[in-house]
């Protein structure tokens, strides 16, 4: 559905102070560098992470409200940019790429009753594709039925709630039937407990009405939680791409591991391997762990372990791997679970689990770190 080919964008950057007198030319900030992706048709596609990572500016290239350098951006085997290396441009105006875009902001128009608010989009089209006005109500009626606005649809948009007027932003997006839907951190401006309730709804309606979608967030939670398929962005690159669970369990670098979930990192030397099982040195004793990653013996290497990989007890296993001895600093009751900060050697390692397990801290404890649940991380 959409083909996204070696997007560049850049912005000016300031000028280095030395060159200011010579009148030399702002350096070149790349906020999109050389990225390439492909959506499904039907899927949901998320592009992650922090501010200032590219992410935004990559899905407003999408929509033809950012004219990229070079590349190329394909939607149903059309053509809506196109540039670069001397080709021929190609720039389909952002009215003319028939595409659904719902902002942060919603954009609800305040003097417009929920009805309108929706029924705008099909109104404004060029009069030889303009739809009747019995099928623009039938469509409009269809589309607010579906979000469940349907009694709301003569209410002024204003008078709507938060999550209300997402949902209308939501369906005056759908109601022009675009072959791509394009999201804009649509929830962050909403209550968490609403925020994760509309979650679930949007990746209901995304995948019973099979709307091919690219959604941006930061939050990984919600791209966890939405996503077919997730690109973890940094410095206008994409430094992961992957299924939510791959990319949770699986991290191809430091910065996916910290920026997805939370985790323990434990610098090492790999000592040993044999077939998948990897012995890694660290400063406070050996850990075994599985990892289909070819790093060479001696490499050195950081282990990543999530909280929810290690096990606190008040008496040892026996012959286990990775069972540490260490104290407990601190504990969290965070409902669902417990976590537990325990002081090994140099290291404090998180550990998250049951919460009816709540251990006083200043206990001497042991850890157990399942060595299919580890996972090896290079070095930068």
């Amino acid at each position: 559905m959409l083909c996204v080919k070696n997007l560049v964008k850049t912005f000016d950057g300031e000028r280095r102070r030395r060159s200011r007198a010579a009148g030399a030319e702002p350096a070149r900030v790349f906020a999109v560098n050389d990225i390439s992706f492909d959506v499904p048709n039907g899927s949901l596609f998320t592009l992650l992470g922090p501010s200032g990572c590219g992410k935004t500016t990559t899905l407003r290239s999408i929509a033809g409200l950012e004219r990229p350098d070079s590349g190329t951006i394909e939607v149903g085997g059309r053509v809506l940019f196109a540039g670069g290396s001397g080709a021929k441009t190609v720039n389909v105006p952002a009215n003319e790429r028939g595409l659904g875009m719902v902002f942060q902001s919603y954009a609800i128009w305040p003097h417009m009753s929920v009805f309108d608010n929706v029924a705008f989009p099909l109104q404004v089209k060029k009069r030889a594709s303009r739809p009747g006005k019995k099928e623009i109500a039938e469509r409009v009626m269809r589309v607010l039925q579906t979000m469940e606005l349907a009694d709301l649809a003569d209410r002024q948009a204003t008078k709507l709630s938060g999550g209300q007027q997402q949902r209308l932003a939501l369906a005056r997006a759908l109601v022009i039937e675009p072959p791509l839907l394009l999201l804009d951190e649509p929830l962050s401006n909403l209550d968490a407990k609403l925020r994760e309730s509309l979650r679930y709804e949007l990746k209901r309606l995304q995948r019973e009405l099979g709307i091919t979608s690219v959604y941006v967030t930061h939050d990984q939670v919600e791209a966890l939680v939405l996503s077919t398929s997730i690109a973890v962005m940094k410095g206008g690159n994409v430094m992961q791409l992957g299924r939510p669970r791959e990319i949770y369990e699986n991290p191809n670098c430091r910065f996916v591991a910290e920026f997805i979930g939370t985790s323990n990192f434990i610098a090492g030397t790999v000592a040993a391997r044999e077939n998948d099982r990897y012995a890694v040195d660290t400063a406070d004793g050996r850990l075994l762990l599985d990892s289909a990653a070819s790093i060479p013996v001696g490499t050195e290497v950081v282990v990543s372990i999530r909280p929810e990989a290690v096990e606190v007890g008040a008496t040892r296993a026996g012959e286990v791997p990775n069972e540490w001895t260490g104290k407990v600093l601190t504990r969290a009751f965070l409902g669902e679970a417990v976590d537990h900060v325990v002081a090994v050697g140099k290291h404090e390692i998180r550990a998250r689990g049951n919460p009816a397990v709540s251990i006083e801290p200043g206990t001497e404890v042991y850890l157990r770190m399942d060595p299919g649940k580890l996972t090896l991380v290079p070095v930068g």
